[in-house]
C-alpha cells in the first residue's frame, strides 16, 4: 500500500476568487485554471494562505463548522491544479504558464475598454447609421462586387477579412487583459472550421459586466466598423464609396456564425454565463452521449450525468444538448455533401493540370496555387486539431472566444 507523504505547510500561488451562489470560483490568473469550491473549501484556502499547517487548518475548520475535512487530500488536489507554489519549503515543479500574446500590453493600458461608455458609443454609432441609411450602402451581395476586376474584389475581401478578424480577436484580448487575464490569440478548430480564437481562460473570476464585455467585444468591433464604414461611404463618392460600402457588408458577414452556439462561439459564452452553467458544452455533450446510449442500448451504461447538476443547470444542459446534436449533425452533413466533394474536385483537377503536358503555363500556375492554398488550409486544420487534442483541457477551463 502506497503511503501518502505528510504535508505540513504550503505556500499558494496568487489566487483570485469570487462568490457564485453557494460556492466560490477560485483560480490562478496566470494559468487561467479555476475550480468551484464550497464555502468550507474557500475557508480552507484562506487558512492555508495565512500560513496555518494542514493539521491546524483541519482543527480550525472542525471548530468552526463541525465537519472533519481531510485537508491533506484537499492540498493534494490543489497541487494537481497548480495552485501550490511550495510544500514545506520545497518548490513544487510546474511547467511555465502559457506566454500571453502581446505581453507588453498591461491591464492599465487597456482599462478603458471596460468603460460602460464604450458599448454606449458603439450603440450610438450603429443607431446613427441605421437612421441615416447612407446613400449607396446596401446589404445586397452586389455591394461586395465593387470593382469589375475580380482579382481586386478578392484581394480587398481577403485583406479586409483578415484585418477584421485580427481586430475582433484583439478586442477580446484587450478587454480580458484589462481584467488581469493574460489572454493569448491562437488558431483553433470548430468541427470542420479553422478559426482564430482568443484564450481568455480565467475571465470567470471577473465581475459579470466585465465578463460580458470580454465575450461581446469582438461582435462590438464588427458592428462599429460596419457602422463607421457605412457613414463614411455616405460622405464619399466613386470608388471610395463602393469600397466603403463593401467593407460595411464584410464586417457583418462573420456575425451569423456567432449564432452557432453549439460551436462555442462568442454568444455561447454569453449563454453559458446567463444560464449560470459551469461547462455547458462539456455537460451537454455528456448528456447527449448518455441519451444516445439509452436510445441504442436500453438498460446499459452509466446513469444520467445531468442528475448531479443543480436544477437550473440541468434544464439548460438538456436543451443545449439538442442544439449540440442537431447543429453538429447539420455541419457534418454539409461537410460530407458539399465542402469535401468541392475541395476534392478542385484538388483532383489541379493535380491533373500539373501532370498533363497539354496544359498551358498559366493553367499549371493556377493549379499550383490551388494545391498550395487549399492543401495548406487542410494541413493547417489537421495540425491545429491534433495539437488541440494533445493539449487537452484543464478542469472548468473557460475556453476561447
Amino acid at each position: 500500500m502506497r503511503r501518502r507523504p505528510t504535508m505540513s505547510r504550503v505556500r499558494l500561488h496568487e489566487l483570485a476568487a469570487r462568490p457564485d451562489g453557494a460556492e466560490w470560483i477560485v483560480g490562478r490568473p496566470a494559468t487561467g485554471t479555476f475550480v468551484a469550491v464550497p464555502e468550507v473549501g474557500k475557508r480552507a484556502l484562506d487558512l492555508l494562505g495565512a500560513g496555518l499547517s494542514t493539521t491546524e487548518t483541519a482543527r480550525r475548520l472542525e471548530d468552526e463548522t463541525g465537519h472533519d475535512l481531510d485537508v491533506a487530500d484537499f492540498v493534494e488536489a490543489l497541487v494537481e491544479l497548480g495552485f501550490v507554489a511550495e510544500v514545506d519549503g520545497r518548490a513544487v515543479p510546474l511547467p511555465d504558464p502559457p506566454r500571453p500574446t502581446l505581453p507588453r500590453v498591461r491591464p492599465e493600458h487597456v482599462r478603458w475598454t471596460l468603460s460602460p461608455l464604450l458599448p454606449a458609443l458603439v450603440a450610438a454609432l450603429v443607431t446613427t447609421a441605421l437612421v441615416i441609411r447612407p446613400e449607396g450602402v446596401s446589404l445586397a451581395y452586389r455591394t461586395l462586387l465593387w470593382s469589375e476586376h475580380g482579382s481586386l474584389v478578392l484581394a480587398f475581401g481577403a485583406a479586409s477579412g483578415w484585418a477584421l478578424l485580427l481586430l475582433h480577436e484583439l478586442a477580446h484580448l484587450a478587454t480580458a487583459r484589462a481584467t488581469g487575464v493574460p489572454a493569448r490569440i491562437r488558431l483553433g478548430t470548430r468541427l470542420q472550421f479553422l478559426v482564430m480564437q482568443t484564450d481568455i481562460s480565467g475571465i470567470e473570476l471577473a465581475p459579470r459586466r466585465h465578463r460580458m464585455t470580454a465575450y461581446l467585444a469582438g461582435i462590438g468591433v464588427n458592428l462599429a466598423v460596419s457602422a463607421a464604414a457605412a457613414l463614411a461611404a455616405g460622405a464619399a463618392d466613386g470608388t471610395a464609396r463602393r469600397m466603403l460600402a463593401a467593407l460595411t457588408v464584410l464586417a457583418l458577414l462573420p456575425l451569423p456564425f456567432q449564432l452557432l452556439v453549439f460551436l462555442r462561439t462568442d454568444l455561447y459564452f454569453v449563454l453559458q454565463d446567463l444560464t449560470r452553467c459551469r461547462d455547458l458544452y462539456g455537460d451537454g455533450r455528456a448528456y447527449a452521449r448518455y441519451a444516445a446510449r439509452r436510445l441504442l442500448c436500453p438498460g446499459r451504461g452509466a446513469g444520467d450525468p445531468s442528475r448531479a447538476l443543480p436544477a437550473h443547470e440541468r434544464r439548460a444542459v438538456r436543451v443545449y444538448s439538442v442544439l449540440l446534436v442537431v447543429g453538429t449533425a447539420l455541419c457534418l452533413v454539409f461537410l460530407a455533401g458539399v465542402t469535401l466533394p468541392a475541395d476534392l474536385a478542385l484538388l483532383v483537377r489541379a493535380a491533373r493540370r500539373l501532370c498533363g503536358a497539354e496544359h498551358t503555363a498559366a493553367q499549371r500556375l493556377d493549379a499550383a496555387a490551388v494545391l498550395v492554398t487549399l492543401g495548406g488550409v487542410h494541413v493547417l486544420w489537421a495540425r491545429t486539431w491534433w495539437r488541440g487534442r494533445r493539449a487537452g483541457r484543464a478542469p472548468l477551463r473557460a475556453g476561447s472566444c
